[in-house]
């Protein structure tokens, strides 16, 4: 048994008497940052969080802890017993998940579970080498979390998943350049090739000249797709925005809404992401079809929200940590299919006339209904002219339609690009977006922002 099913079925014992299910999280993760290419503050991490919900009635009390004790858990119990008892019964709490079978995903990388403090260290060290005289800013980081759940309804599932991340920032006053990559193994990371991107695009970006606002062909790295797909996908891809209409996709199910080369989906399974076999609930995961040759498909379902719906409604392993229900089914491994091209050049020649974007920055949702994001380019923005890639541009203001992006699509890349998703703050949850990189024929630039660097 691992040590989190161990803690939840301890926890689960501790509640007897009442119906209740426990998600346990237990982490051993490490991330070694460096600014102006020195490292500094090391952060270790060991960890142990406990959530038990109970049910008593139809009311629903949740308690968190990290105290796993006989004692802590005991107490977490009574203020899990405590918090039902004080709430209002829930008429959209669908009940405890039932045991299912989980389907099979990749295990943990045996080699990022025993990387330790030191080896993450000299992998932030190579990355600054590999950014020569270019100041270099960022971290390695890499963790193992073994998840866990089990409830009065017989559920019992247990996964490891391992994952690692480089991101480098190489910057100085009036250049900077940006590269990361993520992976579920230390092996799929290249933190030297990571950093010499990053510091070959820094150099490219000195004596940046401004633009005027306008709707530009552009072509937009994975970095920034991914992004823009993620914050477009909270309110379009999930149950709730679905049901309570604020998504774009409301009302247009079914319907062509973009570019015929465009395919999304969220996909937990694909071994090429960061695989999860159950959500929150231990519930089994589920890949779906969000958008097919251009046209919207559907969301992504926890049983809370398929019950809300009725009919013929069906969760698909999305629910959410159970303090974060209210937020609803949410997609956390988008894919979007690649396409024909190449290279960065063959985008470039699809744009003929217009920008080039390698990250975005200080994204906000606009207008959920339409799609709309506002936010920022940052780190590496330049002119395409002539179908290629040309001199450097101050970073730039803009508010897009994401439908309208994603309706004229000239071309994709044929590589898809895993991009981490998350902060690393609070509990570890890595995740992800594989996109291409991308050429559109709609970019709205609204303005002008500050240089690049530091």
């Amino acid at each position: 048994m691992s040590a989190a099913l161990d803690v939840a079925e301890t926890a689960l014992r501790a509640a007897a008497g009442d119906e209740a299910d426990v998600f346990v999280q237990s982490e051993r993760s490490g991330l070694a940052r460096f600014a102006s290419s020195r490292l500094h503050q090391p952060t270790l991490v060991e960890d142990v969080v406990v959530t038990l919900r109970v049910v008593r009635d139809g009311r629903v009390g949740v308690a968190v802890s990290n105290r796993t004790t006989d004692d802590g858990l005991r107490e977490l119990a009574a203020r899990a017993i405590d918090a039902a008892d004080s709430a209002p019964i829930d008429e959209e709490f669908p009940g405890l998940a039932e045991p299912a079978p989980l389907p099979a995903v990749r295990g943990p990388d045996p080699e990022t579970v025993e990387l330790g403090p030191r080896e993450q260290a000299e992998l932030a060290d190579a990355a600054i080498a590999a950014a020569g005289d270019t100041p270099a800013y960022g971290f390695f980081t890499s963790g193992s979390t073994d998840v866990a759940v089990a409830s009065t309804t017989g559920s019992r599932t247990q996964q490891t998943t391992t994952d690692a991340t480089v991101l480098v920032l190489a910057a100085g006053e009036g250049f900077s350049g940006f590269a990361t990559q993520t992976s579920s193994k230390v092996a799929g990371i290249d933190v030297r090739g990571c950093a010499a991107e990053a510091a070959e695009k820094a150099a490219r970006t000195r004596g940046a000249a401004g633009i005027e606002p306008g709707i530009y062909r552009a072509v937009l790295e994975p970095y920034a797709l991914a992004e823009l797909l993620q914050y477009f996908a909270y309110d379009t891809f999930g149950a709730y925005g679905l049901l309570e209409e604020r998504s774009f996709f409301s009302g247009r199910i079914g319907e062509q809404v973009f570019d015929e080369k465009v395919s999304i989906a969220d996909d937990a399974l694909d071994s090429a992401g960061l695989p999860r076999a159950f959500d929150f609930e231990g519930s089994p995961k589920q890949r779906v079809a969000l958008v097919e040759d251009g046209i919207a498909r559907g969301v992504v379902w926890d049983r809370r929200a398929a019950k809300r719906a009725g009919g013929d409604a069906r969760g698909t392993g999305h629910a959410p940590p159970v303090v974060l229900q209210s937020y609803g089914p949410l997609p956390f491994a988008l894919t979007m299919r690649g396409g024909e091209a190449e290279s960065v050049d063959e985008l470039a020649e699809a744009v003929g006339e217009g920008i080039y974007v390698t990250r975005l920055h200080y994204l906000g949702v606009v207008h959920p209904r339409e799609g709309v994001v506002t936010g920022m380019t940052r780190d590496g923005t330049f002119r395409i002219r002539g179908g290629r890639v040309a001199e450097p541009l101050v970073n730039l203001r803009f508010t897009v339609a994401v439908p309208r992006l994603l309706g004229d699509v000239p071309a994709l890349s044929r590589a898809v690009t895993l991009v981490n998703g998350s902060d690393f703050y609070g509990d570890r949850f890595a995740y992800g977006v594989r996109a291409p990189a991308i050429a559109t024929a709609h970019f709205n630039v609204t303005g002008v922002g500050s240089s690049p660097g530091v």
